[in-house]
């Protein structure tokens, strides 16, 4: 998947001119049921900000792989920077990105992330920085490695869906105070939340359609902020 490219400009010219806007991608490195990759969330947030790129003239950067996911301790595999870490990592990349870019959005594809995502924001807000963040979500909830990522990861890449491993575990009402407090592991023992079996191409496109007009909606208000 080839992402638009951040050095097609002359340097000095993206340091002064500081009329674009940048997408940065973030992901983790999690656990998805025994039928999705472990990096689902990020393949997930770079392809939509490609699908973004196609429609819009902005700039990606490489995506960031790892974010908050302790609620996934106890599986095989998991990397995770924790909350503060993500937060702080969120914020330097902020401050970084002032001198080259108008604004900077966060696209999102783990739910994780969802709390250093806001405290990033409001500080960088109050520095006066100019970034918004769009975080992917279901209209039914699906929560983790059901139908909703799964149906993305077919329209994306089928090869990465095992299929013959597919097995679904609805979640409990509840289920999100009870991750936070005793880590999906104590829910799910699969990982997965959600009904994969229900996965079609179909809607991983649909909803990739309507993530993206999501995030333009942030790019346009974005431009029109004085």
């Amino acid at each position: 998947m080839n992402l638009p490219s951040l050095d097609r400009r002359n340097h000095l010219e993206q340091a002064t001119e500081r009329t674009r806007i940048l997408l940065v991608p973030i992901g983790s490195f999690e656990q998805h049921g025994p039928h999705l990759p472990f990096d689902t969330d990020t393949i997930i947030a770079r392809t939509v900000c490609c699908d973004v790129a196609a429609l819009e003239d902005v700039d990606v950067a490489p995506a960031l792989a790892y974010g908050a996911s302790g609620e996934h301790q106890g599986f095989a595999g998991l990397l995770s920077l924790g909350t503060n870490v993500t937060e702080q990592v969120l914020v330097e990349l902020v401050r970084s990105a002032r001198d080259s870019w108008a604004g900077v959005i966060f696209v999102s594809g783990h739910g994780g992330n969802n709390e250093a995502l806001a405290n990033a924001l409001r500080l960088c807000t109050n520095e006066g920085d100019r970034v918004f963040a769009w975080m992917a979500s279901a209209m039914d909830g699906d929560p983790h490695a059901g139908e909703s990522e799964t149906s993305v990861m077919l329209s994306i890449n089928p090869s990465c869906v095992r299929a013959e491993l597919i097995e679904d575990a609805v979640p409990l009402e509840g289920w999100g105070s009870l991750a936070r407090r005793e880590g999906i592991i104590s829910l799910s023992p699969s990982g997965v939340l959600g009904s994969p079996s229900k996965a079609t191409p179909e809607r991983g496109v649909a909803l990739r359609e309507r993530w993206c007009a999501e995030v333009v909606t942030l790019i346009n208000r974005m431009r029109s902020m004085p």
